[in-house]
């Protein structure tokens, strides 16, 4: 039973994983991506060490969960994540979006799925031992355990979903104590800025631009 929460915990942690780092820093996960091909062959290094026999075991079990349809899953989530951010701070036009379009089908081309599965098999090998790879793949054979590995990826995406909810609430209380507090500082603040302040500044620079055509003197 240890074995399984201790699983449990892997599961989750490896989806949230990939969808807060692009949510994160969006720019820099596409900048990750693009180093995967240096590091394939450290990642395929990495797995030399493990046992034969017991990686073979590793890789029946991730097959069981589902384990690269999860890594698949994460990563298209969290380009999308990187598409929204990055189309927030890029003209809203045809050139803005031609530049989104040719990241995204750059970064898509970039993730390499298939080393960061073999890269979950080093993990999987870190956390346990061959018993209780065995002992899983019992658990994950029997029908509950295939409900359990078909359910994790939407009690995943629920989770993320009431996390995202609960902390944009509170972020907004947070501001609105904070002007509350502090009378005339950061009274102008507000949260996710992103477009709005782009075309702000497109505003603010055409305004200029147009009083002093007006006015050149």
């Amino acid at each position: 039973m240890k074995a399984l929460l201790a699983l449990t915990v892997i599961y989750i942690g490896t989806f949230f994983a990939v969808i807060q780092g692009s949510s994160q820093h969006s720019v820099k996960a596409a900048q990750q991506a693009s180093a995967s091909v240096s590091g394939g062959t450290a990642a395929a290094q990495s797995n030399v060490s493990i046992d034969p026999l017991k990686e073979a075991d590793i890789r029946s079990l991730m097959e069981l969960l589902g384990a690269r349809d999860l890594v698949g899953e994460g990563a298209s989530n969290a380009i999308e994540q990187a598409r929204e951010r990055l189309r927030s701070t890029v003209p809203n036009n045809d050139t803005g979006q031609a530049f989104v379009n040719t990241f995204t089908t750059s970064y898509r081309k970039k993730f390499d799925a298939d080393q960061v599965t073999d890269e979950l098999a080093s993990i999987y090998d870190k956390h346990f031992t061959e018993d209780e790879i065995k002992g899983l793949l019992q658990f994950y054979g029997s029908p509950l355990g295939q409900k359990v590995a078909m359910e994790m990826p939407k009690i995943g995406r629920e989770t993320q979903a009431a996390v995202r909810v609960a902390s944009g609430k509170a972020a907004r209380e947070a501001l609105a104590e904070a002007k509350q507090e502090n009378p005339g500082v950061g009274q102008a603040a507000r949260l996710g800025m992103g477009q709005g302040r782009w075309q702000q500044r497109r505003g603010q620079a055409t305004h200029e631009q147009t009083a002093q055509q007006q006015d050149p003197e």
